[in-house]
């Protein structure tokens, strides 16, 4: 489990030292906020247990800075500076152990870059972990993953990465009987369940069987949810980073959505989530119960020195500032301003 993260320097914070709940965080912000940033940078934390690429490497690899020079994810000044990032994580055995990057903004390469912590024991322990990009991959998996692997193209790696979870081949054995039921309910919201021919991905029904590039956005989505709940990527222990779920998504499937991620949370899966939108976030509050472990963060600039500043609560009720639902008053009050403007015609 992902205890905390610590910029220092890093990208667009000059400090941010953010401690994460072991069920269900969400990341609220306005645009420039660093809430995909933070999602990145835990993100491959995680991943390097199980693809053992060095830190650096998986950092540089998952940002992509320009000309893939590391040295840029230092936040910029007028001269020479350094910057950090450390992640802590909670053992299997309750201990918990940290590692950190260290960067110069010179720095051209990530085998010039600085690892220190308890790098041993972190890769000794390796577990499951996915990260879902804004982006849609899954109608595009057959081209991009060929053209990935040969050529220099400019992708973060995470469309590569979540490629390569979806198209993992099912557990074997038969589904234990919570993960039927998580199938069960995606498959009736989409009505049908994946399945994989020569690379591409199919929604197969009674109707038959229609491939992803003629699938709405909405329902790949659940799809992708499908897959990695059926192929045990998300299984106890693992954590899904999740980058705007709303995007492309009906409002009406956005209850579905937050249901299954808040049964990951009770199944012992570790969430991260981004977003902009009220109806999401608000889903989250509604479908909490007791019990459930679930914070919100909010990201936000100083008023008066621009900093990136963070809050942290574990009721939404509680969470200030809060972008999104400052947003939907603005709206409402402006609606009533326009109906009762109207009423002295």
């Amino acid at each position: 489990m992902m205890k905390s993260l610590k910029f220092q320097n890093f990208t667009a914070f000059d400090l941010l030292d953010i401690s994460f709940s072991p069920g269900v965080n969400l990341l609220i912000g306005e645009n420039g906020t660093g809430k995909t940033h933070v999602l990145k940078a835990v993100y491959a934390a995680c991943d390097i247990t199980k693809s053992k690429k060095g830190f650096a490497e998986k950092i540089n690899d998952v940002f992509y800075p320009s000309g893939k020079q590391i040295g840029r994810l230092v936040k910029r000044a007028k001269t020479s500076s350094n910057g950090s990032l450390e992640i802590s994580r909670a053992m299997p055995d309750g201990k918990v152990v940290s590692i950190k990057l260290s960067l110069t903004s010179h720095m051209l390469t990530p085998n010039k870059a600085k690892v220190t912590g308890a790098t041993k024991i972190w890769l000794e322990n390796p577990f499951e972990s996915v990260f879902i990009p804004v982006k849609d991959m899954m109608a595009n998996a057959p081209a991009f993953r060929s053209l990935y692997a040969t050529r220099n193209i400019h992708f973060e790696e995470v469309y590569a990465d979540i490629i390569d979870r979806a198209f993992l081949p099912a557990l074997k054995g038969p589904t234990e009987h919570q993960r039927s039921k998580l199938l069960g309910i995606l498959q009736a919201a989409m009505d049908g369940k994946v399945i994989t021919k020569n690379e591409e991905f199919f929604l197969k029904n009674k109707q038959g069987e229609l491939e992803f590039t003629l699938l709405a956005e909405g329902f790949r989505k659940l799809g992708l949810l499908w897959l990695l709940i059926q192929n045990g990527t998300l299984l106890s222990g693992s954590a899904l980073f999740w980058d705007e779920p709303e995007t492309n998504l009906n409002p009406r499937l956005m209850q579905t959505v937050v249901n299954i991620l808040m049964q990951l949370q009770r199944l012992g899966v570790q969430i991260f989530v981004s977003t902009h939108d009220y109806v999401l976030l608000k889903e989250f509050d509604l479908a909490t119960l007791e019990g459930d472990q679930i914070r919100y963060h909010s990201l936000y600039r100083d008023n008066n020195t621009s900093k990136i500043l963070h809050k942290s609560c574990d009721t939404l009720a509680d969470l200030d500032p809060n972008a999104i639902d400052a947003t939907f008053g603005s709206i409402i009050d402006r609606q009533v301003s326009k109906d009762m403007g109207g009423l002295g015609k």
